[in-house]
Order: structure tokens, then sequence, then C-alpha cells
């Protein structure tokens, strides 16, 4: 009997035949370098723009601080840290750090606790709130020399409507002029009178995101107007709060506007009372010294100032929003 076999077909192996690699088109090439460089290049006109406008300026400052630059004169010789050397010995520097410091502090920390005070007065049921809320603005738009014309009539030694008023009550006319307290606080008012609604409208928006279950659970839990700000409101502004604080303490140490306008004369009073360290940095540059490299020096101190309140400002106000915050979870057993 005849048998017949039939080929066995060959095992195929796991991997299979080989295939020839493919050629990457152009393409192909164009659409991978699209989804690597595109995201970089849609981010790139802030970077561009922040590197003309901010690092430049600041290495080109730094750069004049360390020569000695003439204002009509222009570049001259390499002087190294002298330019600082001169600044700190200088005492109407300090006189003018000191006056910075004080303007800073009775404007900036009244001006944040009132906005947020307004803010929450804002956010409640009132008649005519976009009436309200849009007149708090309306101090800011008003031009600076503006404002300091008006409160420097509001607060002449002589004439001024604040002394006319207090002499109803029998006390005794305030030199807002002369004494150097009295200036700062006229000046901080003035302050205080153009930037408190533009932070008020910043908390407001803030509180308005806020959701309003927790509000209503607050109620539910007795919590009254008072213990619902305290407990709900302030700890869900923290960032804000951070933000505003932040900025304030930028804005308030590089205040110019209205020291300077608050006298015919703009140099910070006879005994430079009220002159503030960016007036001390443009007398270095503009005025009888012309001095540019002095002038950067300043500027490079204070934006070292700037940096290490704006940072000891950060963690002080983180702090206090940390403690304050309502904790989530449930309390271990």
């Amino acid at each position: 009997m005849a048998t017949t076999t039939t080929p066995t077909p060959a095992r195929r192996t796991s991997r299979g035949p080989e295939r020839a690699p493919q050629r990457v088109g152009f393409s192909q090439q164009l659409g991978r370098w699209d989804v690597k460089l595109s995201p970089y290049l849609y981010i790139s006109p802030f970077f561009i723009l922040f590197a003309l406008v901010g690092l430049f300026p600041l290495a080109y400052t730094a750069v004049v601080s360390v020569h000695d630059w003439h204002l009509i004169g222009g570049q001259g010789d390499f002087v190294g840290l002298k330019n600082y050397q001169d600044v700190l010995a200088q005492p109407n520097f300090w006189r003018g750090l000191r006056n910075t410091f004080s303007i800073f502090l009775l404007s900036s920390v009244p001006q944040v606790f009132i906005a947020i005070i307004l803010a929450a007065f804002l956010d409640a049921n009132l008649r005519a709130r976009t009436f309200w809320r849009m007149g708090v603005l309306l101090p800011y738009v008003v031009a600076p020399v503006a404002v300091s014309l008006i409160f420097s009539k509001l607060f002449a030694d002589q004439s001024g409507v604040v002394n006319t008023v207090l002499g109803t009550f029998g006390v005794e006319p305030v030199k807002w002029h002369g004494d150097v307290l009295a200036s700062h606080f006229a000046i901080s008012t003035m302050v205080n009178f153009r930037w408190t609604g533009y932070n008020t409208l910043i908390f407001l928006a803030a509180m308005q995101a806020v959701p309003r279950d927790i509000y209503e659970a607050a109620i539910l839990d007795g919590a009254g107007r008072l213990r619902q700000f305290f407990s709900v409101t302030v700890p869900m502004l923290r960032p804000t709060i951070i933000f505003v604080v932040l900025t304030s303490t930028i804005g308030g140490l590089q205040i110019f506007d209205e020291p300077r306008l608050y006298d015919q004369i703009g140099q910070g009073g006879n005994d430079r009372q009220w002159m503030t360290a960016t007036m001390y940095l443009y007398e270095l540059g503009w005025g009888a010294q012309k001095s540019f490299g002095r002038a950067a020096a300043v500027a490079w101190i204070l934006f070292l100032i700037i940096i290490v309140v704006g940072i000891i400002n950060f963690s002080i106000t983180r702090r206090i929003s940390s403690e304050s915050a309502p904790k989530s979870g449930r309390k271990k057993r």
C-alpha cells in the first residue's frame, strides 16, 4: 500500500520577516517639528518682550552703575563699586529711604484692609451695585497731577480745608508741609485715594468667584455675617491677598508722583522731609550732579530692597493665610 506524505509547512517565526525601514518624508518630519516647536513659538512673544523691556534695562543699569557715567559726557572710566559706596555715604539717601518706608507703611497697610472691607460691602445685595462698583474706580482714572493739586489745597498749612475743619474743634493747625510725619500722612492719603478702589475691584472679583455653596453651608451651621467674612471670605482670598500685597509693596517702594507733586518745587521739602528714594535717584541723574552712574547704583540698591521686602511680605502673608484657612478632611480619632 502506497502512502503519500504532504510536506509540512515551515513554521512561522515569531518576529516574522523583517521589513525594510520606511523612509520618513519631509512632510512627516515637518509635522514632528511642528508638534515640538509650536508650543515654544506660541509663548515666545512674552519672553522676547520680557527680555527687551525687563532683563535688558536691568543688565544695562548694572553696567552703568559701575562706570563714571555723566548725563552729557556719556560713559567714562570703570569705577567698580565706588558709586555704591558714594551713595551709601550720603545722608540724603538714607533720609529718602526712611521717607519711602514711612509713606509705604502709612499707605499700603490701611489700603489693603480698607479694600477688603469695601469689596465685602460691594459683594452684598446693594441697590445700584454697578454704580457703586464703578464709583470706587473713579479716583484711579483721575490724573496724578489733578489729585496732587486737590490734596495740596486740602492740606495747605495756612488756608487748607483740613486745618480749617480741625480749627472748629479747637485743634491747632498742623504743619502738613513742615512736619515729617504730617507730610507723610498727607501723601499717603493721596496714595490711598487713588489705589484703594483699584484693589477693591480686584478683591471683589475674587469674592465673586467663591462658591456660594460654602456660604449656604456656613449659614446652615449658624455662622453670622462677621463669622462668614473671617472664616470663609478671607481664607478663600489667600492668593488674591498675596498678589495685592506684593504689587502694593513694589508700587509703594517706587512711589514718585505724589511726593514729587506735593509742592511746587518738587524736591521733597526744604529739609527733604518727604523726599523718597526714587526722587533722590531722579535728582542724582537729572539734577545738579547729572551722574547716571550713581543714579543707576541707587536703582539697583532699591531693586534689591524691593526683592527682600517682597519676599518677607510674601512669607508673612502666606503664613497668616495658611493659619486662617479652613482645614479640610475629617479629624483623625
